[in-house]
């Protein structure tokens, strides 16, 4: 009697060692950074112009999920090849790699590319550190360029 040996495709094998290992990890660091870590979101307002140089200011508020708020000013300038002047309402941002309500603090780095007129949105993402926020908003005006600054949050 002969016996026929029956072999998982190398992608089937390749997934199955690569679970393996995921679950290892996540047995071996049962305190994971993700555990450390809060949610924190933004609601603000902001408004500005640009001639080659960009620059608007506001302000917002930001909450966590261990219950924690603050007020903040929001500042963005930078520089590039832009034109135009905008206002964002009702703007929203989320952080990741938030560990304590002060880690949202400070200046990111940002670069854009725009284009809009009457009523635009806008989205970016930047990252401070091992902090990131993702912005989203709609507001009123008109804009045109490429930029690159800084988008720093202060109390």
């Amino acid at each position: 009697m002969s016996q026929v040996s029956v072999q998982a495709p190398a992608s089937t094998r390749l997934r199955g060692a690569a679970l393996a290992a995921a679950l290892l990890a996540a047995l071996a660091l049962p305190g994971t950074a993700a555990a450390d870590t809060l949610t924190c979101k933004l609601k603000f307002s902001m408004s500005g112009w640009s001639v080659f140089y960009k620059t608007s200011s506001g302000s917002g508020t930001i909450q966590c999920s261990n219950g924690q708020s603050m007020s903040v000013k929001i500042r963005a300038k930078g520089g590039g090849l832009t034109v135009g002047k905008s206002r964002i309402d009702r703007g929203t941002g989320e952080f990741a790699g938030v560990r304590r309500i002060s880690d949202v603090l400070g200046s990111y780095a940002t670069a854009e590319a725009h284009a809009g007129a009457a009523r635009s949105s806008k989205a970016q993402v930047m990252t401070k550190g091992e902090v990131s926020l993702a912005l989203a908003g709609t507001g009123q005006g008109w804009d045109l360029g490429v930029a690159f600054g800084k988008f720093t949050i202060s109390r």
